[in-house]
């Protein structure tokens, strides 16, 4: 609101203070389609080895789903926001939490219930995968419509985020559901949790739940 009573001043008092405006929102709209191609190249070509990289590694992605059962716990339960995590092979890290306590009888209780059969709880809505597929997505429908209508500007990049951005949270939890986490969680137990280095006691920080995976002979 203040921007635009700005520029109507600016207008009112002499329309050539708005040539410098114009004229850096004229060089975004040609620089954005050559940044947004390049991106897109790049994750055309590596977000597909990063989620074969996870679904092939089943201990990975069994702490992943462990991962989201655990912060979709403190979430309802405690009322965090923003919380944060990602997977390791032997467990997983919360980002965000300050009582440790409670991230382990989380991640316990989550487990539990992963193992009585609830597997939409590995599943989180802010989960890196569905980031990383609503960019796929949008670098596809890019380079596509620079294909098809052969016209390289900024109404492609926006035509291409609209579309990823209505079909990519979908796709994301598909790829989570059957790709990237594994709610099959019965020969996994959790060993402990404790702060990551650096960390101060009871501040909002990372927090590591370490887990054991055992297969069954």
């Amino acid at each position: 609101m203040l921007i635009l009573l700005l520029l109507i001043m600016a207008m009112l008092v002499s329309p050539y203070l708005l040539i410098p405006f114009f004229a850096f929102f004229a060089l975004l709209a040609l620089l954005l389609p050559f940044q947004f191609t390049v991106n897109s190249l790049f994750h055309i070509f590596t977000i597909p080895g990063q989620i074969y990289k996870i679904a092939t590694n089943r201990v990975l992605r069994m702490n992943h789903a462990l991962e989201h059962a655990t912060v979709n716990i403190l979430e309802s339960r405690y009322g965090y926001k923003n919380l944060a995590g990602y997977a390791e092979n032997n467990g997983f890290y919360i980002i965000g939490a300050n009582n440790i306590f409670q991230v382990e009888q989380a991640a316990r209780e989550g487990l539990a219930l992963l193992k009585r059969g609830e597997k939409d709880l590995a599943i989180h809505r802010k989960c890196g995968t569905s980031i990383s597929m609503v960019n796929f997505i949008s670098s596809l429908a890019f380079i596509f419509l620079i294909l098809v209508t052969g016209h390289f500007n900024i109404m492609n990049v926006l035509l291409a985020v609209l579309f990823a951005n209505l079909l990519g949270p979908l796709l994301g939890r598909f790829v989570q559901r059957y790709f990237t986490t594994s709610a099959d969680v019965s020969e996994m137990e959790i060993v402990t949790s404790y702060y990551a280095p650096g960390q101060m006691w009871n501040t909002p920080g990372k927090i590591f739940v370490k887990t054991s995976w055992i297969p069954y002979l």
